[in-house]
């Protein structure tokens, strides 16, 4: 059974018409122990399917490890969206409900090679000096996580010091359990701090740059 309708197959593929560069959807499943792989793995085809600069790339997170190093990937479903580039932009755990719009929007920026960040924002992260590693936790039906996990994955776009992972809490409970998220969004920074809610942009750079000066003082 298909997961897009063809009303909505239509509509994402006229939203898809202005890629500019191909895009890759890199996907690592596990065929022992992941109870919704073959649900990404269908759901990314149909997605590939409506463009012909989209294409999939599968792997087995167990099989095949020197790919998974290479993207440093140890669970799964994960998912890398990148062009020519890996931008550390990342997903583990299907991308349904509001995330799935973020999945397109990320193709689609991935394929323009443009962040769509503010100035000031771009400019911050170009002076970035140490790595900093967003995780943001998400549940499907949140109306207010895609934003935190755009601005996440944007920022990575913009630097190669940053890395973004969508992470879908009830797909990893043990995650979920050990940064103790109780409601999503919540963006974990370096494993040293975390805020909750959908910050504006400003706050969202504001928050990763003082775990960065705190971490720097310890």
């Amino acid at each position: 059974m298909a997961f897009l309708k063809d009303t909505d197959r239509d509509a994402l593929r006229a939203e898809l018409q202005g890629l500019v560069e191909p895009v890759k959807l890199v996907l690592f499943v596990d065929q022992e122990n992941c109870a919704y792989c073959d649900d990404t793995r269908q759901l990314l085809g149909e997605v590939a399917d409506l463009s012909e600069r989209i294409t999939l790339e599968t792997y087995d997170v167990n099989a095949d490890q020197a790919q998974a190093a290479q993207f440093r990937i140890d669970k799964a479903p994960a998912i890398a969206v990148m062009n020519g580039k890996d931008y550390g932009i990342r997903y583990y755990g299907i991308p349904s409900g509001y995330e799935f719009g973020s999945l397109i929007d990320d193709i689609i920026d991935v394929s323009k090679g443009e962040s769509g960040l503010q100035p000031a924002t771009k400019e911050a992260l170009a002076q970035l000096t140490q790595p900093i590693h967003f995780q943001v936790f998400v549940t499907p039906t949140c109306p207010y996580c895609p934003r935190a996990v755009r601005l996440a994955h944007k920022m990575a776009m913009e630097s190669d010091w940053v890395r973004a992972d969508m992470i879908e809490a009830t797909e990893f409970p043990e995650l979920a359990e050990k940064y103790e998220v109780m409601a999503v969004p919540r963006t974990i920074i370096n494993d040293a701090s975390y805020f909750e809610g959908a910050l504006p942009e400003a706050q969202f750079l504001a928050a990763a740059l003082q775990t960065l000066e705190a971490d720097s003082e310890n």
